[in-house]
């Protein structure tokens, strides 16, 4: 069992990024085309996280043409260079399966979580 912990720690990422579900995040994905790649940007909803250690993922939603794409990402793997969260949403829900049923302004019914900053 210690060995295998230890294998795992090698292949997780020292800085891995601080986001819940109901936030809305750019996720910046390496995509190898033949010989060359390139960084493409998938925004949209984080709908749920799944997992423990390496083997950690998180659903993103998002609208595109009338239709509803979702793509899973691994949390610990090279290719996802960063995730950038654009806005903090208030949910009382651990998945939000429920989303992928509406569509138009019903999808969008996440409300913006508040932030406070402590006074120093």
């Amino acid at each position: 069992m210690q060995k295998l912990k230890n294998v795992e720690e090698k292949h997780l990422k020292k800085d891995a990024p601080q986001f819940e579900i109901g936030d809305t995040v750019d996720v910046h994905f390496t995509i190898k085309e033949e010989n060359k790649s390139r960084i493409q940007v998938f925004n949209g909803l984080v709908i749920a996280k799944k997992g423990a250690s390496v083997s950690k993922n998180f659903t993103v939603r998002r609208i595109s043409h009338g239709e509803g794409v979702e793509r899973i990402f691994p949390l610990n793997s090279p290719l996802v260079d960063k995730v950038v969260v654009k806005k903090r949403g208030k949910v009382r829900r651990a998945k939000l399966y429920y989303l992928r049923g509406m569509t138009g302004k019903k999808a969008t019914k996440v409300k913006e979580k508040v932030v406070h900053r402590e006074k120093k």
